[in-house]
């Protein structure tokens, strides 16, 4: 027996079409937790904004990893690839937070794209020296604006959050360091 054609396939195509990123972020969920719902509000689009940075910060580490070329490539190639491991824990630390406090993780790539503040990674580089300036220059922004987050969150009377930023602040610091290294001295 013969297969009838619909004129709608049940494969729909992907939309291609850029989409604009979300203006507003959703209402938060009910929850028990004690912390003033504007205050909630209000640390729940700072973890947002922290965790567009973070997206595109991991993916910059990973472009990094897979580009880089030189005498010291094998160092890099692994250093790069733990700067981005460890980037992954924090993305998942941060938007678990703002779910913990009622808000939505909005962590398409699509909204990190349109929302990180970090400066475009040059995809024409191929030198370790220029990797290693661009992700220094990459993690020291999302360093600062992280510690610019462990004092809003302590004023608005959100320890848990603070301290999170804390923890990741000391780690950034670190591969910071660890980044810049290869570049001493040259």
């Amino acid at each position: 027996m013969a297969s009838k054609k619909t004129s709608k396939d049940s494969r729909a195509p992907l939309n291609r079409t850029p989409t604009a990123p979300v203006k507003a972020a959703p209402p938060l969920n009910p929850t028990l937790n004690d912390i003033s719902e504007g205050t909630r509000r209000k640390i729940v689009s700072i973890l947002n904004q922290e965790l567009a940075d973070i997206i595109d910060l991991r993916s910059q580490a990973k472009q990094a990893h897979w580009n880089v070329k030189g005498s010291n490539f094998i160092g890099l190639h692994k250093l790069f690839d733990s700067v981005a491991k460890k980037l992954d824990e924090y993305t998942d630390l941060i938007a678990e937070r703002g779910v913990e406090l009622g808000g939505v993780a909005m962590g398409t790539v699509r909204l990190s794209a349109a929302n990180s503040r970090l400066k475009e990674y040059p995809l024409e580089i191929q030198a370790s020296s220029d990797h290693v300036k661009s992700l220094s220059r990459s993690l020291s922004q999302f360093g600062a604006s992280i510690r610019a987050g462990i004092e809003t969150a302590e004023n608005l009377g959100d320890m848990d959050t603070s301290d999170m930023f804390t923890d990741i602040s000391r780690d950034l610091d670190k591969f910071l360091w660890m980044v810049e290294a290869h570049n001493l001295g040259r």
